[in-house]
């Protein structure tokens, strides 16, 4: 059995409880399922699969049992624990302020744009794959990262903060 993570979009405590989430992936056939944080991430094991099988599993099972699904999208354990090490960021000298996001995407993106883009104080570092590398100092503005990341990549993603997608490999 090999462990993964899922990471929905849009989930959040007012919207889906993690106890019905976990005990969803459980009746779809999952192991060791547990979820992390309360927003949308749950690791585990499954017998080796395509991600978009597990990703089509995973939604079938959250609309029969919670009666809706979030758009799902799945990474090996292995894979996250790679890109960690790996560390991204490490190369860009970014503020201390500055917020590390992951975007995953569920597929890599047909076109790349020759520049990525920034505005408002985010910007988007670079794309590798399936995953997308933005960073962003706090404004009186809000979250502007979402708007300028699903302009350029569209809404089939999810993003998460650099800590925890580390939360998630653990």
């Amino acid at each position: 059995m090999r462990r993964y993570a899922a990471f929905l979009r849009g989930v959040g405590p007012m919207n889906a409880k993690m106890p019905e989430l976990k005990r969803a992936f459980e009746e779809a056939g999952f192991g060791e399922v547990r979820t992390v944080l309360g927003s949308g991430n749950v690791v585990f094991s499954a017998r080796e699969a395509s991600d978009s099988a597990l990703e089509r599993k995973a939604e079938a099972a959250m609309q029969k049992h919670l009666g809706r699904t979030f758009l799902t999208i799945i990474r090996s354990v292995d894979e996250l624990q790679a890109l960690l090490a790996s560390d991204p960021f490490a190369k860009y000298r970014l503020p201390p302020a500055a917020k590390r996001i992951v975007t995953f995407l569920r597929q890599a993106p047909a076109r790349v744009p020759a520049a990525l883009p920034a505005q408002d104080g985010v910007r988007i570092l670079h794309l590798r794959g399936r995953e997308a590398f933005t960073t962003y100092v706090s404004t009186p503005k809000g979250p502007v990262f979402m708007s300028l990341i699903e302009k350029t990549f569209g809404q089939d993603v999810t993003t998460r903060t650099w800590d925890t997608v580390k939360k998630v490999a653990r």
